[in-house]
C-alpha cells in the first residue's frame, strides 16, 4: 500500500487578505494555528478555497512557505501547484518541494479541456518532477473536465500518485475508482455533504471547507466512521449538514470567508473577481451560524 498522507480531515485552508488585498499574515498565523491545535488531520494551502487563482506565483510560494514553517510538522501541510499550463505545474512543484511541503495537490487543467490521455500525460508530468507523493483534484463543476475511473487506474499505477480529492459529488465515479485503484489510491471526498457515505465506499478522509470552521468537529465524522461506529458518523454528519449546504450557497469561498469574518476573524473579502454575497444571501448565511451557535444573534454583517 502506498504511503498515506494523512486520515481524516484536510482542511481547505482560506487566505485571509487585507482591505489593500494584499495577504494578512498575522491572521494566517491564528487560523494555522486553530487548525494544528484543533483536530485538522492536515492543511491544504493555495488551494481553491485559498484563492490561488488570483496568487502571484510569489506569493503563492511565500503563503506556502509561511504555512510549513508556523505548522512546523504538527499536521502535514499540502500545495495547491496545479495548473491548466503543465510546465508551470511543474516548476510550481518543484518549487514547493523545495519548500519543504509534505505533499502537492494537482487539479485538472481547467478550460483547457484535454482529452484522458492529456490528463493522464499532465499528471504523470507533475508527479515524476518531484519526489513528494501527490493528490490528484477532480472538480469538473469548476474546470470543465472530469477524471474517469479508468484513467485514475493508469495514474494510480505511478508511484507518487497516491491519492485523490474526488469533487464531482458523483457516487458512482467514487465506487468506481475505489473498485479499479484498491490500495493504490487513497481517496478523499472534497464534499463536506457527503462525507459519511464517501468513507463506506472506502474513503479515508475530506479535503474540507467547513473544517475552516468547525475542525475538530469535522474530524470526529471521520473518526467515528474509523473507529467503527457508523451511526454517530451519520448522526453527526446529518447534525452539520445544514451548514455545510450554506457554505456552497455561492462560489466557494465566498461563503466561508464570510462566515469567518462573522465569527471575528479579520479574513477579509475575497479577491476579485469573486465579491461578497447580497444581503439576502449573506443573512440566510449569518441565520444558519445563529442557529449552530457560531455566532451572538446580534451580529450582523
Amino acid at each position: 500500500m502506498k504511503k498515506v498522507i494523512f486520515r481524516g480531515v484536510g482542511t481547505a485552508i482560506i487566505t485571509p487578505m487585507k482591505e489593500n488585498g494584499e495577504i494578512n499574515y498575522p491572521v494566517f498565523k491564528k487560523l494555522l494555528d486553530r487548525q494544528a491545535d484543533g483536530g485538522a488531520d492536515a492543511v491544504v494551502v493555495a488551494g481553491t478555497t485559498g484563492e490561488n487563482a488570483t496568487l502571484d506565483d510569489d506569493e503563492h510560494l511565500e503563503l506556502v512557505e509561511f504555512a510549513v514553517k508556523e505548522i512546523d510538522g504538527r499536521i502535514p501541510v499540502i500545495a495547491g501547484a496545479g495548473s491548466n499550463n503543465t510546465a508551470h505545474a511543474v516548476w510550481m512543484s518543484q518549487e514547493c518541494e523545495k519548500i519543504g511541503v509534505d505533499g502537492l495537490l494537482h487539479v485538472t487543467p481547467y478550460y483547457n479541456k484535454t482529452s484522458q490521455e492529456g490528463l493522464y500525460r499532465h499528471f504523470r508530468a507533475c508527479a515524476q518532477a518531484t519526489g513528494l507523493p501527490v493528490i490528484l483534484y477532480n472538480v469538473p463543476s469548476r474546470t470543465g473536465v472530469n477524471i474517469l475511473p479508468e484513467t485514475y487506474r493508469r495514474l494510480s499505477e505511478i508511484d507518487s500518485i497516491v491519492g485523490c480529492k474526488e469533487a464531482s459529488g458523483n457516487f458512482s465515479q467514487i465506487a468506481g475508482i475505489a473498485a479499479l485503484c484498491g490500495e493504490n489510491l487513497t481517496i478523499y471526498t472534497g464534499n463536506d455533504d457527503q462525507i459519511t457515505t464517501a468513507l463506506a465506499l472506502g474513503a479515508q478522509g475530506v479535503i474540507s471547507v467547513v473544517g475552516n470552521l468547525l475542525p475538530r468537529e469535522t474530524h470526529d465524522i471521520c473518526q467515528a466512521y474509523f473507529d467503527g461506529n457508523c451511526e454517530e458518523s451519520k448522526r453527526l454528519q446529518l447534525k452539520y449538514l445544514e451548514l455545510m449546504q450554506a457554505l456552497f450557497m455561492d462560489v466557494n469561498p465566498i461563503p466561508v470567508k464570510q462566515a469567518m469574518r462573522a465569527m471575528g476573524y479579520d479574513v477579509g473579502e475575497c479577491r476579485l473577481p469573486l465579491c461578497d454575497m447580497d444581503s439576502v444571501k449573506t443573512e440566510r448565511l449569518l441565520q444558519v451560524l445563529r442557529d449552530y451557535g457560531l455566532v451572538e444573534e446580534s451580529v450582523k454583517e
